[in-house]
């Protein structure tokens, strides 16, 4: 089994357990294809929990699950030094916290203070730690999953820009229809009754990175790289293409924007079996990649406009080279 067949198998048993969810799953994917980080935001639920879950259990990896709350310290979550004795051949070891897995669940992000997003950042940018003066790597597979509640925002700390920022993509998750919710009913019966059958053996984790060799090779032509410069360039230079965009856009994307569509367009084309970028990959993952890197301004919070009514705009507005 290839990597593409092997990918393909671990999203669709994914899928059987995340019914009326294939978003997610297929954004958690491209995620860990992308050697990147993902934000989820969605209502209580709505099985973000249960989707990261089901990734770490059909994928041979180390899954850990972090409950942010406010009195969360950095030490928390990235572990300590603990003092062995002074008879001990080393007096202090280092006890790794639940940041050193695989697949890592940050449970409601934004109720734990400043101190600890931040030492959850350093984890994702650089894939490292470093407790008591020293540095300590995270495992070659390594994912952060991070959740938030769009409602009950009391007592939370809401995530600085520069942070949403590292986030590779910012995704959704909405209710299922109602042919779906009726699917799930049937599934989570079957569960509690024993009736899920043997579970097969999971993926190993070299098909990942086998999948990211062969989406490194995936080609962007120059046309799809204009048209990503473009895109980014709209939200920073508004006026030039719209008097509305103008009004509702008060900080455009960073460069981190246009690297992550340049890294998402190509794994969307491989997933999809192509060697080659077309805009339809870049327009597909573009709202997921962009709508936490721009700042609207006063006037489109006032009007209701959102970050993906603007994406939608500037998607309008800017032609393919």
């Amino acid at each position: 089994m290839n990597a593409h067949q092997a990918i393909h198998q671990l999203m669709e048993r994914m899928s059987r357990s995340i019914i009326g969810q294939e978003r997610i799953v297929e954004r958690l994917l491209l995620t860990l294809l992308c050697n990147g980080n993902v934000l989820v935001e969605g209502l209580p639920g709505l099985a973000k929990t249960r989707a990261v879950k089901s990734l770490a259990a059909n994928l041979e990896s180390d899954f850990s699950r972090i409950q942010f709350t406010p009195d969360l310290l950095p030490s928390d979550i990235t572990g300590s030094e603990m003092y062995l004795g002074e008879e001990a051949a080393e007096r202090f070891v280092f006890q790794p916290g639940p940041i050193f897995a695989n697949i890592v669940l940050a449970d409601e992000i934004n109720r734990a203070p400043a101190k600890v997003q931040a030492a959850l950042l350093e984890a994702m940018e650089e894939r490292q730690v470093t407790v008591a003066g020293q540095t300590h790597r995270m495992p070659p597979l390594f994912m952060v999953m991070a959740t938030q509640n769009p409602i009950e925002q009391e007592g939370t700390y809401p995530l600085p820009e520069a942070q949403m920022d590292r986030f590779l993509m910012h995704v959704f998750i909405r209710h299922p229809d109602d042919e779906a919710e009726k699917h799930i009913m049937r599934l989570v019966r079957g569960e509690s009754t024993g009736g899920s059958g043997e579970k097969p053996a999971p993926i190993a984790q070299d098909a990942i990175f086998a999948a990211r060799e062969e989406i490194d090779r995936v080609a962007i032509p120059e046309a799809m790289e204009d048209y990503i410069v473009a895109l980014v360039a709209a939200t920073r230079r508004p006026d030039e293409f719209s008097e509305e965009l103008a009004r509702y856009i008060q900080v455009g994307v960073s460069p981190r924007g246009s690297i992550a569509l340049d890294k998402v367009s190509r794994a969307h084309a491989w997933l999809r079996g192509r060697d080659s970028v077309t805009p339809d990959d870049i327009r597909a993952v573009i709202h997921a990649c962009l709508r936490h890197r721009i700042l609207l301004s006063y006037e489109a919070q006032a009007d209701g406009v959102t970050s993906d009514d603007v994406i939608a705009l500037l998607v309008k507005l800017v032609a393919v080279a």
